[in-house]
C-alpha cells in the first residue's frame, strides 16, 4: 500500500521542537508522530519564519533535508498532502483550514484550540460539510491510554453514578489566567467532556479576574448527558504556584478517580478501619503505566480517516467547537 503524504504548517513547538525534550514521551510532536508511523511520510513543511524552516528542513531530513515551504498554498500543490496538520497561533487557523479544504486535502489535523473566536470555530466546522473534508482537532488525551481506560471505567459505572467533578489547572507563577483557560483549559475542557460523553456548559464564575496574573478564579458549571441528570462542575484556574497542574477529580456513588499529568488514581469504597458502620475510600490497584501513545494513536486516527472517508474522528471539528462554545459563554463580555 502507497505511503500517505503528510505536510505541516507551522514548525514551531508543537510541529517540530518539543521532540528534543528529553522527559516528555515520544513521539510528541507532529512531525515526530508522521516519522514514526510506517503508514506516512513527511513531505514537506511551511513556516513564515526562515530560521524555523532551516530547523525542521534539517532536524527531520531523511537522505536530503525536508523540502519547506514560506508560501502554504505552494507546498500544498507540488506535494497534494493526504494529512495536513495545522500547528500555527489559532487566529490562522480558518484561514489555512479553508486553503486546505479548497486543495482537496482528505484529511485535516488542527491544532487546539480550533479557533481564537467562535464564529470562525463554527466556519471551520462548515468546511467539513461543504467540501467533505475531514477535520481531526488536536485534543490529545482523547488518544491518551491512560484517559482512554478511566473513561472505561466511568462508562461501565464501576465506582456507580459520577456526582460531581473538580477540574483544576495551574500552568506558571505569572501566567494570566485568561491565557491559561484558553491554552490549556481546552485540554482540561474537552478531556472532561470526552471522559463523560457529556456537553459542558458554563453557569458563573468567581475568583479573581481572568485578566489576572495572580489568583485563582473558580468556573462553575454542569455537564449534560442524554437521559440523565447534570452533572456539577467547579474547574479551578490558579496563578502564583511554582509547579504545574492539570488533574481531573470525579466524585462518584462507590468510590473516586483521578487523572491528570501524571496522575492515574482509583479510589474505592470499603468498611471504614476508622469507624463503626461507615465506609471508607481506598486506594485500589488499578494502576496505570508505560507509554500513552497519545500522539501516535492520534496520527493513526488520521490514516484511518485517509483509508477511510465515511470514518467519524475520535476527536473531530464539532468536538472542538464544543470546547469553543464553553470559552467563549466563560469570557468576561
Amino acid at each position: 500500500m502507497n505511503k500517505i503524504n503528510a505536510a505541516i504548517i507551522g514548525l514551531g513547538r508543537i510541529a517540530s521542537l518539543l521532540e528534543e525534550d528529553s522527559l516528555r514521551e515520544k513521539p510528541c510532536t507532529h512531525a515526530g508522530a508522521i516519522t514514526s508511523n510506517e503508514d506516512c511520510v513527511l513531505a514537506a513543511g511551511c513556516d513564515i519564519e526562515e530560521e524555523r524552516r532551516l530547523l525542521f528542513a534539517e532536524r527531520w531530513k531523511r537522505q536530503e533535508p525536508v523540502p519547506v515551504y514560506r508560501d502554504a498554498e505552494e507546498m500544498l500543490l507540488i506535494h497534494k498532502p493526504q494529512i495536513l496538520c495545522i500547528a500555527t497561533h489559532p487566529d490562522s487557523h480558518y484561514r489555512y483550514c479553508k486553503l486546505a479544504a479548497l486543495n482537496k486535502v482528505p484529511v485535516i489535523i488542527c491544532e487546539k484550540p480550533l479557533a481564537d473566536n467562535i464564529r470562525d470555530a463554527r466556519k471551520i466546522v462548515n468546511l467539513e460539510k461543504k467540501y467533505g473534508t475531514i477535520i481531526i482537532t488536536n485534543h490529545e488525551r482523547r488518544y491518551s491510554l491512560d484517559y482512554i481506560r478511566a473513561k472505561a471505567i466511568l462508562d461501565e459505572k464501576r465506582l456507580g453514578n459520577i456526582l460531581s467533578v473538580h477540574s483544576c489547572l495551574y500552568m506558571g507563577k505569572t501566567a494570566r489566567l485568561l491565557d491559561q483557560l484558553w491554552h490549556d483549559g481546552t485540554h482540561l475542557a474537552d478531556a472532561v467532556m470526552f471522559l463523560c460523553g457529556a456537553k459542558l456548559k458554563h453557569r458563573w464564575r468567581w475568583g479573581a479576574k481572568l485578566s489576572s496574573h495572580s489568583g485563582t478564579t473558580w468556573l462553575e458549571g454542569s455537564l449534560y448527558r442524554e437521559k440523565e441528570p447534570p452533572v456539577p462542575l467547579v474547574m479551578e484556574i490558579g496563578a502564583g504556584r511554582d509547579h504545574l497542574v492539570f488533574e481531573i477529580e470525579f466524585s462518584c456513588e462507590k468510590g473516586r478517580l483521578c487523572i491528570g499529568n501524571g496522575i492515574f488514581e482509583v479510589w474505592g469504597s470499603v468498611p471504614s478501619p476508622y469507624a463503626e458502620k461507615f465506609r471508607s475510600l481506598k486506594k485500589t490497584d488499578d494502576v496505570f503505566s508505560g507509554p500513552t501513545g497519545y500522539f501516535a494513536n492520534m496520527l493513526k486516527d488520521a490514516v484511518s480517516c485517509v483509508r477511510d472517508p465515511q470514518r467519524k474522528p475520535v476527536s473531530g471539528a464539532t468536538d472542538g467547537l464544543n470546547v469553543i462554545e464553553y470559552l467563549n459563554s466563560v469570557m468576561p463580555w
